[in-house]
């Protein structure tokens, strides 16, 4: 049964631009909440809006959890939950995308050095297809922007989460970082302390748009873009170009009557993805559903139809790299 943000979502088809253009979702979430679930059902039928995506790259976002055994060890039943839909996708009964080619998991960074065992244990459970971890470390004073219960300000810059850190570069994995753009500075510290370990920095650093900075839109833009030119200069850091659909970006398509066309969420996003791919380079961007969390501002066609038209004037390398050859590679996939 269709729920009425479906019917929301319905009111705008697109039909898909350039589609035989080989895409690599590299950000994507599988959830079950009460009335809301997405699962490899859904995001079929959302891939099968006519875009090329050859494949995806699932990220945690703490579902299918185990609910016995150490806390720590619990995140390991989200992979390999995801590994389960994986190997569905494999049999090639759900469209030709190969989903979850490449699976990032959640680990405890503030577990120091005794995170090693919990990093192995993902990677067990995923049958070659682990990559890297996402452990938030997104924090703001404002309750009104909100923040993980156990997160804490300058948690980046914390000698626990360090000796965690240091267990990546041993076993090869990368970092997925979910910050605040207000932290991006603690991230190019962290950067500098582990320039071996690849960092992938989501939804172009997050910039905040609700709280204390709703209605104040160039004041972020401005401060957004002093910090990302300097995490830019390290080399081992890639960032994700997308995540502008969530509510916490203060865009408010949501409350609309119909959702957003491709050619208003281009316009509406292309200062701040043309800013990223001036500094990082497009070896160093890759465009990103978020799905479904981005689900609550515009249906998934459009979101690539978006990226499609802002990146018409890049040479057909840049692009290439920008929708595909750069998650491959930051994912070893």
């Amino acid at each position: 049964m269709a729920s009425q943000r479906d019917s929301w979502l319905a009111l705008a088809v697109e039909e898909p631009l350039e589609p035989d253009l080989p895409i690599c979702d590299p950000h994507h979430h599988f959830w079950d909440r009460e009335g809301d679930r997405y699962f490899l059902d859904q995001l079929t039928r959302d891939l099968a809006g006519g875009h090329n995506v050859t494949q995806t790259v699932f990220i945690e976002f703490h579902s299918m959890y185990r609910v016995r055994g150490p806390e720590e060890m619990r995140s390991v039943g989200e992979v390999e939950f995801v590994q389960g839909l994986a190997a569905q996708s494999a049999s090639g009964q759900y469209g030709p995308a190969e989903v979850a080619a490449g699976i990032v998991g959640n680990a405890n960074l503030m577990l120091g050095a005794e995170v090693q065992p919990v990093l192995e244990a993902l990677q067990e459970a995923s049958n070659n297809r682990f990559r890297g971890i996402r452990f938030s470390c997104a924090w703001d004073a404002s309750p009104e922007v909100g923040s993980p219960a156990s997160n804490t300000a300058e948690m980046m810059l914390d000698s626990r989460l360090r000796d965690g850190f240091s267990c990546l570069q041993a076993l090869g994995l990368s970092f997925d970082a979910l910050v605040y753009h207000t932290q991006l500075s603690e991230l190019a510290d962290l950067a500098d302390a582990f320039p071996n370990t690849t960092i992938i920095l989501n939804h172009v650093g997050r910039p905040l748009g609700v709280g204390p900075y709703a209605g104040r839109r160039d004041e972020v833009f401005a401060d957004w873009q002093r910090a990302i030119a300097a995490v830019a200069q390290r080399e081992n850091v890639v960032v994700k170009l997308g995540g502008f659909g969530n509510l916490i970006s203060g865009h408010d398509w949501h409350r609309r009557d119909t959702p957003p066309t491709s050619a208003e969420v281009a316009d509406t996003i292309g200062p701040w993805l043309t800013y990223c791919i001036e500094q990082f380079g497009p070896q160093r961007c890759m465009f990103e559903s978020n799905f479904p969390v981005d689900k609550a501002s515009y249906p998934y066609t459009i979101v690539w139809n978006a990226f499609k038209l802002f990146s018409r004037g890049y040479t057909e390398t840049e692009r290439a790299a920008m929708f595909q050859a750069t998650a491959v590679r930051a994912y070893r996939l």
